[in-house]
């Protein structure tokens, strides 16, 4: 969730007070910008933790790359002012070629802040967010199919195998079968209808403290647009383009995403010299680790900075070092998605 950008720095600008870049100051200690290093902000969103890395030390560039077409456009201005800060519409997937293109590869440090992101929240007619009605939109780059396409089309089980993979919805089914029967009557156009049905279905308007429609707006949100797939591939990405003692930063927002950082870092650094599970011993290559994980437990926010900014009270920060060790190759991933 990017947010509010700290003292302008070159003419990066400063953000609006409802967007707060989460565990701000622990990210900077992650990634440690010395002059005239070069990084990749994945998840540019508002320019918060893009505007701190320029800020942090003279001569740093930053390439800053987000697939919403709005926060680009909202920015031209900007990376024009700062001179330093270089602006790419894109996946952070497919930071590794981006990087190649732009002159930042290899990068001394890259940093990803995954999910939603304030702007998008606080913005109905994008369809993220159940507390405003609007369109049932929720593509972060407005490519592909749209939540409302996949409520209208997709078939019981699939729908019910989102809701609960993704979502972590308890009653998947009972939601996915009202969400059929009341699509034939009428086609879902409005984030409204749905927040309607899932309070209807669940019989409860909060689930500890949350609404009943919070894991069912997640759950299309992140299928909507692949956000699990895309983090392996940028997880990926980052290891291929970062050189050695290059620093990466992840922050993330619920247990799929930070299980996913999880299982890929302690794979790269402490299983790395076991090889592979599914091959013989004789026959599996044996892989240096690749990165060095900095601390055994994620970084969390603290009391003040979640009295400020709600939202950082679900953030874990996870941060790593890349050794000297060979990229893996891309096939050997491990982390677990959902297939779906």
């Amino acid at each position: 969730m990017t947010a509010r950008s700290g003292p302008s720095a070159g003419g990066v600008r400063r953000g609006t007070p409802r967007h707060i870049p989460v565990l701000l100051p622990e990210v900077l200690a992650a990634l440690a910008p010395q002059p005239n290093q070069t990084f990749i902000d994945g998840t540019f969103g508002a320019g918060g933790y893009s505007s701190a890395i320029l800020n942090a030390a003279p001569g740093v560039r930053v390439l800053a790359i987000d697939r919403d077409q709005a926060a680009i456009a909202a920015a031209q201005e900007l990376a024009r002012s700062a001179g330093r800060l270089t602006l790419v519409e894109g996946r952070f997937g497919d930071l590794e070629r981006i990087a190649t293109e732009m002159g930042f590869a290899p990068a001394d440090g890259v940093v990803l802040d995954i999910g939603v992101s304030s702007m998008q929240l606080d913005e109905p007619e994008r369809g993220f967010s159940f507390q405003s009605d609007g369109p049932l939109d929720m593509r972060m780059g407005r490519d592909g199919p749209a939540a409302a396409d996949v409520l209208n089309t997709e078939d019981e089980k699939k729908l019910a195998d989102i809701l609960f993979h993704l979502g972590e919805e308890r009653r998947s089914r009972a939601l996915a079968r009202a969400i059929v029967a009341r699509r034939a009557d009428k086609p879902f156009t409005r984030t409204s209808e749905l927040a309607e049905l899932a309070e209807k279905v669940l019989g409860r308007p909060k689930i500890d403290g949350r609404h009943a429609a919070t894991r069912t707006f997640q759950a299309l949100r992140i299928y909507v647009n692949d956000e699990l797939g895309e983090l392996v591939r940028g997880l990926s990405a980052a290891e291929r383009v970062l050189k050695p003692g290059g620093r990466l930063a992840v922050v993330s927002f619920h247990s799929l995403e930070d299980g996913i950082v999880k299982r890929f870092l302690k794979v790269r650094a402490e299983r790395a010299r076991q090889g592979s599970r599914h091959l013989p011993p004789s026959e599996s290559p044996k892989l240096e680790p690749s990165f060095r994980i900095d601390g055994s437990r994620p970084t969390t926010a603290g009391e003040a900075e979640i009295a400020a900014n709600p939202r950082a009270r679900s953030a874990k920060l996870r941060s790593a070092t890349r050794s000297e060790a060979p990229a893996w190759p891309q096939e050997r991933l491990e982390p677990d998605v959902p297939r779906l």
